[in-house]
C-alpha cells in the first residue's frame, strides 16, 4: 500500500493521506461496482487496501448521495481534488493494477464497471 500511495501522490501532486483515501474511495466503488472476483484479486495483491476500504467507506451521507460514479467523484471532489488530478491517479491507480494482476484482467475490471472506460 505505501508504495502505491507514494506512486499517487507523486504523481498527483497530492498529500499521502489524501492518496490513501483516494485508493478506499476507488477501490470500495470497485468492489461494489465492478466483477468481484477481478476486484477481489486485484485487492487481495494490495497489502492494508481493506483497512483504506473500510476507513473510507462513510457512513449516513455517503448512503443519502447513492452509488455509482457520481458518488465516488463527489467523494474524491470532497478531499479537494480536480477533475484532472482524478483522472491523473486513476490512470496511475489502473497502471498500478496492471502490474499486479496483469492487463487482461485489469482490461476486465475496467471494462466491467460502468462509467470507467473513460478513466483508463
Amino acid at each position: 500500500m505505501d508504495e502505491l500511495i507514494g506512486r499517487l501522490a507523486a504523481k498527483a501532486g497530492i498529500d499521502e493521506a489524501v492518496a490513501e483515501k483516494t485508493i478506499g474511495i476507488i477501490l470500495g466503488f470497485l468492489r461494489n461496482e465492478g466483477p468481484s472476483d477481478k476486484v477481489q484479486a486485484l485487492i487481495d495483491t494490495i497489502p492494508g487496501a481493506e483497512a483504506a476500504i473500510a476507513a473510507s467507506s462513510g457512513g449516513g451521507l455517503s448512503r443519502l448521495m447513492g452509488g455509482g460514479l457520481m458518488a465516488v467523484g463527489t467523494k474524491l471532489m470532497g478531499l479537494g481534488l480536480g477533475m484532472g488530478e482524478i483522472q491523473n491517479i486513476a490512470r496511475e491507480l489502473f497502471r498500478f493494477g496492471r502490474d499486479k494482476i496483469g492487463a487482461d484482467q485489469m482490461g476486465e475490471i475496467i471494462a466491467g464497471t460502468p462509467g470507467l472506460s473513460q478513466f483508463a
